[in-house]
């Protein structure tokens, strides 16, 4: 029997490398074509990675272009390894090429070497050390593909479970380190204000367009307006002085285009961004538009949300012990000559619940005859830390890092471990680590990938083995 540790070593170039093609694909969902649910780039990505894991011996399964698996073992239990192959869009202002895969001062850099691409491929090659060490599972285990995680609704993993079934327990490698034992539940709406006609002439709002993904902290955000273009590009000028943000603008025919700028974040972390679309807001309430509607849409988010990110001034500020504050991220907008959208993404504590979000908003939306429209819910997951998969895999990450102290994690963030009967989040990213994922310049730090997959290797031993350690 060989040392699987030794042989993933081995695989270090390797992974690398399989890692930059997979980067090299731009598999961000798309509109159906055909066959394939999710478009062409997310099924060139999943067609590249069954290839690889059908090179290195797995069995493969295709549930009809919506997901995936990879698998090895044998036994009636099943562990899941649940990864995704999808990315949010690419996103402006990057350094290095989003899909090159560039090395440097030991990082890759690209869209999806973090999330999740590369925690997908330090899976594929732990497996592959496990299998090639000739060590017997007494269970099996999948790499598990999912391919539209980051649009929300997950039709593809549910599809997927219909064909395959589910895992009886596993894990996700898209969180953090040590190990995620909560997540918040997450809401997606969007709020909607219609506007009367007005009369075209003062100031007229033509359209806002800001924002790239609900569940991203918009970096940019556009608004076309026609008027006094010497008067609006004035106060384009004073509020940047004033404000410090990044704002601009500049003449479109007889119309002026002002543009915001943020800065992006995960919109589980929207305190590590700065919403173009708010400042956006805050801009436009400096303008006396004809259509009093307009005016109405441009208060209430000024006085509803803001720059909040807790949801207190709309109604939804829920906490609690397990995972604290409510968490608020105006993702887009889309704003026309004839209505106003949001669309919102909320992560809830654990111990609440969506009606408690949607009943505390009713009479502010209400107040400015603003309506919603319900869209993805994904209830939260809490998992004690005296359960044993916790407690085997707390002791795998403490043995590879030395780490005793820091404690499991409770997450706003959304991964496919609620989607488990029994599952949790367990890395990639290690404490003390820089979060890029969703952001320009997203890298994943390569020694620790290598660290990571040494920890999935011997997670898939502890957990479905016999062999001592």
């Amino acid at each position: 029997m060989k040392d699987y540790q030794q042989i993933l070593s081995g695989y270090r170039d390797e992974m690398f490398q399989t890692l930059q093609e997979l980067v090299s694909i731009e598999s961000v969902v798309a509109e159906p074509k055909g066959e394939l649910p999710f478009g062409e780039n997310v099924e060139k990505a999943f067609r590249t990675a069954l290839a690889k894991c059908e090179e290195f011996g797995f069995e493969t399964f295709d549930a009809h272009h919506y997901g995936g698996h990879a698998e090895i073992g044998e036994g009636e239990e099943c562990m899941g390894i649940l990864a995704h192959l999808d990315v949010v869009p690419l996103g402006e202002g990057w350094d290095y090429d989003p899909l090159g895969g560039t090395i440097e001062n030991g990082r890759m850099y690209g869209r999806g070497t973090n999330d999740d691409k590369g925690p997908a491929v330090a899976s594929m090659y732990a497996m592959r050390a496990v299998k090639e060490s000739g060590i017997r599972l007494n269970k099996r285990v999948r790499l598990i593909f999912g391919l539209d995680e980051e649009v929300g609704e997950w039709e593809g993993i549910d599809k997927y479970f219909e064909e395959a079934g589910e895992p009886d327990f596993g894990f996700t490698p898209d969180a953090d380190f040590p190990l995620v034992q909560a997540e918040m539940g997450i809401l997606v709406f969007d709020l909607v204000k219609k506007f009367k006609k007005a009369p075209k002439q003062g100031y007229v709002l033509k359209s806002i367009q800001g924002g790239r993904a609900y569940n991203m902290v918009a970096d940019s955000c556009t608004a076309v307006i026609t008027g006094d273009n010497a008067a609006i590009k004035s106060k384009v000028e004073a509020y940047r002085e004033h404000t410090a943000y990044e704002i601009s603008c500049r003449a479109r025919g007889r119309s002026m285009e002002v543009i915001t700028r943020g800065v992006p974040a995960h919109g589980a972390h929207p305190e590590k961004g700065l919403s173009a679309i708010s400042v956006m807001m805050d801009f436009l309430k400096e303008i006396p538009f004809e259509n009093e509607d307009v005016n109405d849409f441009i208060e209430f988010f000024n006085k509803k949300i803001g720059f909040n990110i807790h949801g207190w001034m709309i109604g939804a500020g829920l906490k609690d012990e397990i995972s604290g504050d409510l968490i608020w991220n105006t993702g887009i907008i889309d704003v026309n000559e004839e209505r106003g959208s949001l669309t919102i993404n909320v992560r809830y504590p654990v111990t609440g619940n969506a009606e408690e979000v949607y009943d505390g908003i009713a009479p502010h939306l209400d107040e400015y005859d603003v309506g919603v429209v319900k869209g993805p819910h994904k209830e939260g997951i809490y998992i004690p830390a005296e359960d044993p998969l916790v407690e085997t895999l707390m002791d795998i990450y403490r043995k590879h890092t030395g780490d005793t102290t820091t404690p499991p994690i409770i997450t706003g963030g959304g991964t496919y471990a609620r989607a488990m009967k029994h599952g949790v989040a367990y890395g990639i990213k290690f404490p003390g680590e820089e979060a890029t994922e969703h952001q320009k310049n997203e890298y994943i730090d390569l020694e620790n990938m290598m660290k990571a997959a040494a920890i999935y290797a011997e997670a898939i031993v502890r957990l479905c083995s016999d062999e001592d350690e």
